[in-house]
């Protein structure tokens, strides 16, 4: 999951638990504020009983009535309860009034209790004459209805106010990260090619003025990293291989003019010019591996047909060992012409798969070599695939380590760098290599480069 839907849902989970907060806090409050104010009312029915039971005259206790019809409202199933205080020791209940709410009325001396839907007021007084206890019960409509529109409010807020803040909040993470997908967008478009772009800088104090900065800072060591090894090639080119040519020369010249039959003198000379030729190929085995490590400097990238590749393969190999038998097969060509397309230079990919399919026919001794054109996975593969000694399973980590060679190649000419320089060309081509080896029966290279798409 990227960043930005990370914080998209940072964002939603957090106002989401502050609404269903505040939420559950305003139904409580409603709660306990509707029925507090319910209890009230039956409690000052209470005190009004109570007074009419204290008066006792009957001219009273008739306004007290009157003034009870008139100016408060009945409620729905509204009782008015009297208990002596000795019949309820005496152990005489009434069965509509549970018995724990008279219990905490004569223990406390008021009490209010809740049965189902059932509201209850009690309070216990004094007279001369004893204590008694008077309750009040009754059924609160009006209340339920409104906790349950109250409730129904809040579910629709809830749900309407999800659906926002998913919307505020993939908006807001969007402009939030945006500066960070600009940045990617521009950095994607830096390669070795254009080196000397770089970042839009604002002049600001945040992160991502730093991130900015901090990339250009690093772009300056790579573009200056790059022209140096450029500079190291190019001379490197020169000067190396200006020497190698005189030293060759002088040993052919000397070779030819060599008037003494001295067989030790010519076997010196012809081992100079052989190591002379060994060096000059490691020579252009490395700088080549240097050059594949431009990212396409100074490369012309065109699109290439792969079956049409593997034929001036077969032309290059044919003409350095005419003792080969590689093959081409392309029983499994796709029947799409466009599945056959990569996009590249085709003479570095000529190099990586020559060097190869070379390798595959130098280290089987020339025994039969098959190289396979496919399409599979939106890639074009290439199977080069020898009966040859194989690599150590131990040792197939390495292979494409400079320099590197396997323990059972001793017997072979090479210098290590041919599998090295094909990974860093197929990689410059956005690609990747897999090996299956055995030891003693033959090694199968598969390189997958990306069909192009336009």
């Amino acid at each position: 999951m990227s960043i930005q839907k990370k914080v998209a849902l940072l964002f939603f989970t957090l106002n989401v638990s502050v609404i269903l907060v505040l939420s559950a806090a305003i139904f409580y409050f409603a709660h306990d504020f509707t029925f507090g104010d319910f209890y009230k009312r039956l409690e000052a029915r209470v005190n009004i009983s109570a007074q009419m039971y204290h008066l006792n005259d009957r001219d009273s206790l008739g306004v007290y009535k009157e003034i009870r019809q008139r100016y408060l409202e009945v409620l729905a199933n509204e009782s008015h309860y009297m208990i002596k205080y000795d019949d309820y020791l005496k152990g005489s209940q009434i069965s509509t009034i549970p018995n724990l709410f008279l219990k905490e009325v004569v223990n406390l001396g008021k009490s209010r209790y809740k049965k189902g839907n059932t509201f209850y007021a009690g309070k216990l007084f004094n007279y001369p004459e004893g204590k008694v206890i008077f309750v009040v019960s009754a059924i609160d409509p009006y209340g339920f209805n409104e906790l349950e529109n109250l409730q129904r409010i809040l579910i629709i807020g809830l749900i309407v106010s999800l659906f926002i803040v998913y919307l505020i909040g993939r908006r807001f993470s969007y402009h939030a990260f945006k500066p960070v997908r600009n940045i990617i967008q521009r950095v994607n478009t830096i390669t070795a090619n254009n080196l000397h772009l770089r970042l839009e800088n604002y002049d600001g104090k945040d992160e991502i003025s730093e991130l900015t900065q901090t990339f250009n800072d690093m772009l300056n060591r790579l573009e200056t990293a790059f022209e140096t090894q450029n500079n190291f090639v190019s001379n490197a080119s020169h000067e190396l291989r200006t020497p190698l040519a005189i030293i060759k020369g002088e040993a052919e010249l000397a070779l030819k003019n060599i008037n003494d039959p001295d067989i030790d003198q010519q076997k010196s000379i012809k081992e100079i010019l052989r190591s002379a030729q060994s060096l000059q190929d490691i020579l252009t085995s490395l700088l080549g591996m240097a050059q594949s490590g431009f990212d396409g400097k100074k490369q012309n990238w065109e699109t290439i047909r792969a079956d049409e590749l593997v034929w001036n393969i077969k032309e290059t190999i044919d003409h350095i060992n005419p003792q080969n038998k590689l093959r081409i097969d392309l029983s499994e060509l796709p029947m799409e012409v466009d599945h056959l397309m990569i996009e590249g230079n085709v003479n570095l990919l000529q190099l990586a798969l020559s060097n190869i399919s070379l390798n595959a026919c130098k280290y089987s001794d020339n025994k039969p070599v098959v190289l396979k054109v496919l399409a599979e996975n939106n890639s074009v593969v290439f199977s080069v695939k020898d009966q040859g000694i194989g690599i150590p399973q131990t040792e197939v980590q390495h292979i494409f380590e400079p320099f590197f060679r396997a323990s059972n190649t001793s017997n072979y000419k090479g210098h290590g760098v041919g599998l090295p320089l094909a990974l860093n060309i197929v990689r410059l081509h956005k690609g990747s290599i897999a090996i299956q080896t055995k030891e003693d029966e033959g090694t199968d290279i598969r390189i997958m480069l990306p069909i192009y798409s336009q």
